[in-house]
């Protein structure tokens, strides 16, 4: 098979979780450059119908925007469903949904704690349950889910104070080879991308007030911007990761190194 051919996403359905804004919809745009259709789904229908819009106009791919909690089985279950009667079948999902809060540990309400981890490790479970059961019917899927260098280890309180999100991506990383090995026998790839500070709405507050710090301990010296992710996850969601499964690609610039 050509190269090229490998990356081609043409005919295949992907759903975007938190693809109405920032890593979520980067992603969505470079599945629709491949020649994917697009289901975006995130709280805020409005956004999604946003980019799902741009998708379609500019690209031509078929898109679907839905409004969705992922911490709800019932709106996780909706979206199957809406896909399916769209589409046929599913063949790619990312996991991108996600929520931070930022607090000394000391101080972290249980509240905060809570909506963290039901958001970013119970709707990464809940998704790939509901989405999982297509895909073992199927017989094929990939699976990509959205980590973070917060979840590779402890991070100075100077520049991410949040305990909750580190230890949720940690649990997303664990997540995600556990369900590698699970799901391999069904041909379905589970893989993680672990970015590292890209200037987002979520990450803004944390690069303003971290900014030099984090430069300093990014060899490349800049954070991602709008095309640093969307090959990865192409490649992932492609055949030419066919033979990778349970695997965490770190895109930060250098910093973990």
């Amino acid at each position: 098979m050509h190269v090229l051919k490998l990356f081609d996403l043409t005919g295949k359905t992907a759903i975007v979780t938190g693809g109405g804004r920032g890593l979520g919809a980067q992603i969505a745009e470079g599945f629709a450059e491949a020649g994917a259709n697009v289901v975006l789904c995130s709280r805020k229908v409005d956004a999604c119908q946003e980019v799902a819009s741009q998708l379609e106009e500019r690209l031509g791919v078929k898109t679907l925007a839905l409004a969705c909690d992922i911490s709800n089985p019932n709106d996780v279950n909706r979206v199957v469903e809406e896909t399916l009667k769209r589409f046929g079948s599913i063949d790619i999902l990312v996991n991108n949904s996600g929520a931070t809060w930022g607090a000394p540990v000391a101080e972290m309400p249980l509240e905060a704690w809570q909506k963290v981890i039901d958001v970013n490790v119970t709707g990464t479970f809940l998704m790939s349950q509901a989405v999982g059961k297509v895909m073992i019917e199927q017989k094929s899927g990939k699976i990509i889910n959205i980590a973070s260098v917060a979840g590779l280890g402890g991070t100075d309180p100077r520049v991410m104070d949040t305990i909750g999100y580190n230890t949720s991506k940690g649990a997303v990383i664990t997540f995600t080879k556990d369900l590698a090995v699970k799901w391999g026998p069904h041909n379905i790839n589970v893989n993680a991308i672990a970015p590292g500070f890209f200037p987002t709405k979520m990450s803004k507050v944390l690069i303003e007030k971290g900014r030099n710090p984090i430069l300093e301990s990014t060899p490349l010296r800049r954070f991602g911007t709008d095309n640093d992710l969307k090959g990865v996850a192409v490649f992932l969601a492609s055949e030419a990761s066919s033979f990778m499964t349970g695997d965490v690609l770190v895109v930060d610039g250098g910093t973990h190194a």
